[in-house]
Formats: C-alpha cells, sequence, structure tokens
C-alpha cells in the first residue's frame, strides 16, 4: 500500500482540479488590493488573522525583508498576499497541483517565489534559523504525528521568529457528517480518529477516496509547540461552515514564537 502521505497528496490534487476552496488562487484584484494594504488571510476557514500577529515584522503595513515559510500551504491564496507585502516567500507543500498554482499567480503577478514539493512528516529541507514567519493552515489533520512538525518548525525559525498555526481541535471526527444537515448527525467515531489503527476505518476512507485523516489532542497541538520550545502568545478559536460548527467550535489557531532576537 501507498504510504498515507502520498494518497493524501493524490487526494488533494484531485479536489483541486475539482475546484477545492483551499485550491482556489486569488483574483489578480485581489493581489492588487493587498499591493495596497488591504488584505486579509485565515489559517481556520473563517476568521482573520489579526495583523498585529505579524509584529514586529509588519512594518507600515509592509513585510519587506521577511523571509516567510507557507508550510503546507499552496493553492495560491495567503503567498501571493505576503508577496505583494514584500516578504521573501518559499511554499512547501505535498500537493503538486497546490504548488502549480502558486507558481501560476507568482508567473502572473511578477514576483519570484520559491516552491519545494515536500512531505512535512519528514525533515524540513532548511537550514536551521532560516525563516521569521512560519504560516501553517490547517493541514496537519492530514498527519499521523504532529511533534516532529513542531520540532522542525522551531528549528528552522530564526530567533524572535513567529509560528501561526491553524488546527482541527477534534470535533469533527467524533461524527460522522451528512450534507443534508444536522438532523443527520451522527455520533460514530471514538477519538483518537486514526485510519491507520483502524482497518475498516482504513479500507472505508479507500474506498471512498478520502484522504486519510487525523484527530489531534489540544496536548499534542498546543503541547507539542510548547514542549518543541516555542513560547505561545495568542489563540482564537473558529468555526467553518459545516453543521457541527453550529454547536461548538471545531478550529483554533496559534501564535507562538522562538525566544531570541531582537
Amino acid at each position: 500500500m501507498k504510504k498515507y502521505t502520498d494518497i493524501n497528496a493524490a487526494a488533494v490534487d484531485n479536489w483541486v482540479k475539482s475546484g477545492w476552496e483551499w485550491g482556489t488562487a486569488i483574483t489578480a484584484e485581489d493581489f492588487a488590493k493587498a499591493k495596497d494594504g488591504c488584505w486579509d488571510v485565515v489559517l481556520t476557514p473563517l476568521k482573520p488573522v489579526p495583523k498585529q500577529w505579524f509584529a514586529p515584522y509588519l512594518k507600515n503595513g509592509r513585510l519587506d525583508g521577511a523571509a516567510l515559510l507557507g508550510l503546507a500551504s499552496g493553492g495560491g491564496q495567503q503567498m501571493p498576499v505576503f508577496a505583494a507585502l514584500g516578504a521573501d516567500c518559499t511554499v512547501l507543500d505535498y500537493s503538486a497541483a497546490q504548488l502549480e498554482t502558486e507558481t501560476a499567480v507568482a508567473t502572473r503577478e511578477g514576483y519570484e517565489i520559491n516552491t519545494v514539493r515536500a512531505d512535512m512528516t519528514l525533515p524540513l529541507p532548511f537550514a536551521d534559523n532560516s525563516f521569521h514567519i512560519i504560516f501553517h493552515p490547517v493541514s496537519n489533520c492530514f498527519v499521523e504525528d504532529v511533534y516532529p512538525i513542531w520540532r522542525e518548525c522551531y528549528r528552522v525559525l530564526k530567533p524572535g521568529g513567529i509560528l501561526m498555526a491553524g488546527m482541527c481541535n477534534g470535533v469533527n471526527y467524533l461524527f460522522n457528517e451528512d450534507e443534508n444537515g444536522h438532523n443527520d448527525l451522527k455520533l460514530a467515531n471514538k477519538l483518537p480518529y486514526n485510519p491507520l489503527k483502524n482497518p475498516a476505518l482504513m479500507q472505508k476512507s479507500i474506498d471512498n477516496n478520502w484522504a486519510i485523516e487525523f484527530s489531534h489532542t489540544l496536548e499534542e497541538q498546543i503541547g507539542g509547540q510548547l514542549q518543541a520550545g516555542l513560547t505561545l502568545t495568542h489563540l482564537f478559536e473558529d468555526r467553518d461552515k459545516g453543521p457541527i460548527s453550529e454547536y461548538y467550535p471545531t478550529f483554533l489557531a496559534t501564535r507562538a514564537t522562538k525566544q531570541g532576537g531582537n
């Protein structure tokens, strides 16, 4: 059987081809607005990231001089905004289609971006202390073990650098969610949700051409960042447009820093 991360990369490629929301690039108009200082980015489905989270690297509305890594952040949505603000952008993603979109937007708008196709469950292909900012939207739900990711983020951040991460809190994996509405929600799964340790769930995922997804606890998500040496500074919760979020927030975003620097 293929490695689960290869299955997930192929799934995302197919989603992009089908018009996936998170694989649809920003427009030329949105890029122009970002250059004029009118912009928002998201780590989670709905709530924009507060601009003060980018301090001290956001100066006079610009990110000039900031080395920024978009970790599993392909798709031409956040990186073009950061490029418009003057950041030196690198994007790492395991989906070839997501990286193709990044390259297409960069060509369209005339900026340079370093695209890296790599599996984030492996050591990141960057030197120690490489980036001022890591922007990591919801994506580690496609990874079984998040602890190594937090350690690698700490390693490649410069002293004083910032990690912004979006995450699922796991509540959505408790239910079989039907698109027809919340009357069809059924408590169906025990946590942790891990198809690699549940053959029936793994087979169901394969039969339905799903990605292989995983729930993670707050101990893994927040505790893992602290364990890696990062310092948590800010947090917010968010929802999506699905029926579960009508009852309870299903996402969170964190800002953490690597101590040192200015």
